[in-house]
């Protein structure tokens, strides 16, 4: 099994007999860091899309992606009704109405379960506003970015295959039932993101410490669409994971890095 970083939560998982795509997010603009050089139909093999939520830079290029091959996408109602919106094929995409669902691929099992977005601090929006400045957030409110990409019900999807667990959240809100809840089960990879919030690697902790993973993956601290964004120092995290967890082994990816699991 082949596990491959596209940036931001975006994710693109194979085997010899199947591939898929967790909220694949590929635009950028000039001053992003580091630079995507992959294009929508470069990932457009994929037999399954997953998402975890409605913002743009989770659900925006799926249509382009559906588009350019014959891929399903599964997501949120709100979602869903973006993704239409946007121009794809409505029998392709199935919205996930119940917390719990599975769906039995063959190869391998998905289960989508419902969460929540992290929370945006007052420091975290200070510093940003402060970075944008007034002529950069008129821009960016001209550019209908909040409002065309509504957040929807919240998932984080669970994929078993060939016995292998992974775990994947796309926005690091969970509250403490729902992680006690999903600990039940051993799990070998946790696909953890480090973005949206200033004590974001203490709440990305707390995921390792719950859940145990065998290995965990941090992602979603690139500076993916600047101004708005901006790199996030996740060393802090790395550490206190071997500090606290040392049965949980940390792997740091570069953009577009391919790993075998």
């Amino acid at each position: 099994m082949r596990l491959q970083w596209l940036g931001t939560s975006g994710f693109k998982i194979e085997t010899d007999e199947v591939s898929f795509l967790i909220d694949p997010y590929l635009a950028r603009n000039a001053l992003a860091r580091p630079v995507q050089t992959l294009r929508p139909e470069d990932i457009s093999d994929a037999s399954q899309i997953f998402i975890t939520h409605g913002h743009f830079d989770h659900v925006s290029e799926v249509p382009a992606i559906m588009a350019a091959g014959k891929s399903q996408a599964f997501c949120s109602e709100t979602a869903a009704s973006t993704l239409i919106r946007d121009g794809a094929d409505r029998d392709r995409i199935h919205a996930m109405a119940s917390d719990g669902f599975s769906i039995d691929f063959g190869a391998y099992r998905a289960e989508a379960f419902f969460s929540r977005h992290v929370k945006f601090d007052i420091p975290l929006v200070v510093r940003t506003l402060w970075r944008i400045g007034p002529s950069g957030y008129c821009r960016i409110s001209k550019t209908g970015i909040s409002s065309s990409y509504p957040l929807g019900q919240v998932l984080s999807w669970r994929f078993t295959i060939n016995g292998y667990i992974i775990h994947h959240f796309g926005s690091a809100g969970s509250t403490a039932d729902e992680l006690k809840r999903l600990s039940a089960r051993p799990l070998d990879l946790l696909l953890v993101p480090l973005q949206g919030n200033t004590r974001i690697c203490d709440i990305a902790l707390e995921y390792v410490r719950v859940l145990k993973p065998r290995l965990v993956i941090p992602h979603h601290q690139d500076d993916f669409y600047p101004p708005i964004s901006s790199a996030v120092d996740i060393r802090p995290f790395v550490m206190k994971v071997y500090e606290t967890c040392p049965d949980t082994e940390v792997r740091m990816m570069a953009m577009n890095e391919m790993i075998r699991l």
